[in-house]
């Protein structure tokens, strides 16, 4: 089995991009199972129907989010209607939506448990990443109730990111982080089988701070009072950031390399 999976997608730039290299490459590369982190897909803020419509459409199984899931005015109906999309896990108790989805894949009958948590540290304070996954994961045994098991860690810092991986190395296929935007150098399958990378970018223009327009952004930092106008995505060439991952039979991982193409940084083009 093979997994793609992207990180955080940032505004229009981002998003023509992504589906771009879906559509062309999914086929290609025989891809199973497409999965992206979107919480950034409108406008930089949170996901639409619209938005999801139009990943699904290019070949997208499955969702993930993370600190902007409900910027959005129509995020919280959005859960009711799309059991593919996944905000953390980790959210308090009632919170709407779920912390998991199960893709089924159509020809091999093979399913992935697509997983989003969200860090602690530097971030919103929600419920405890590491007590929650590891109670979730005793109804999931991987290579036998699920082939898969892929996590998005949105997080800020990297040793919250290291830590999980390791705390779950064995049980799942891969630990991928998202929400920093800047791709990582640490690419690497952990000695119990696990794929990690501690962030695997954005999907967005990199000409920017972080995907965003550059002028408010350096003003956030220059001025006593923020600007007042809210920060725009950059619309330029984006570049593709994401991690291709191959399962072996048992749920591990056998392969994963990074995905880095078009747009202003070096290019990454060894997916085979």
């Amino acid at each position: 089995m093979r997994i793609a999976f992207f990180g955080d997608i940032v505004g229009k730039s981002g998003r023509d991009a992504v589906t771009k290299y879906i559509k062309t490459n999914k086929s290609s590369l025989k891809i199973d199972c497409v999965i992206v982190n979107a919480e950034n897909a409108a406008h930089g803020f949170g996901i639409t129907q619209k938005i999801c419509d139009q990943f699904f459409e290019a070949g997208v199984n499955a969702i993930t989010l993370g600190n902007h899931t409900f910027d959005q005015k129509e995020d919280m109906q959005l859960f009711d209607r799309e059991l593919r999309l996944v905000r953390p896990m980790n959210y308090p108790s009632g919170t709407p939506g779920k912390g998991y989805t199960i893709v089924k894949l159509p020809f091999s009958g093979q399913s992935v448990l697509v997983i989003n948590l969200m860090g602690r540290l530097f971030m919103e304070f929600n419920d405890d990443p590491f007590n929650i996954i590891n109670e979730f994961l005793k109804s999931y045994s991987l290579g036998r109730v699920v082939d898969a098991i892929l996590i998005d860690f949105h997080a800020e810092a990297t040793a919250e990111k290291t830590a999980l991986a390791r705390y779950l190395d064995g049980r799942v296929t891969a630990v991928i982080g998202t929400h920093t935007h800047v791709p990582t150098s640490d690419l690497r399958i952990l000695k119990h089988g696990t794929g990690y990378l501690s962030d695997c970018g954005m999907c967005g223009d990199y000409d920017s701070v972080i995907g965003m327009d550059e002028d408010a952004a350096i003003k956030r930092f220059t001025h006593k009072i923020h600007a007042t106008a809210r920060m725009q995505p950059a619309q330029k060439e984006a570049t593709v950031c994401g991690v291709m991952i191959d399962v072996n039979p048992d749920g591990l991982c056998r392969n994963i390399q990074t995905i880095r193409v078009g747009g202003c940084l070096l290019e990454q083009k060894d997916c085979t």
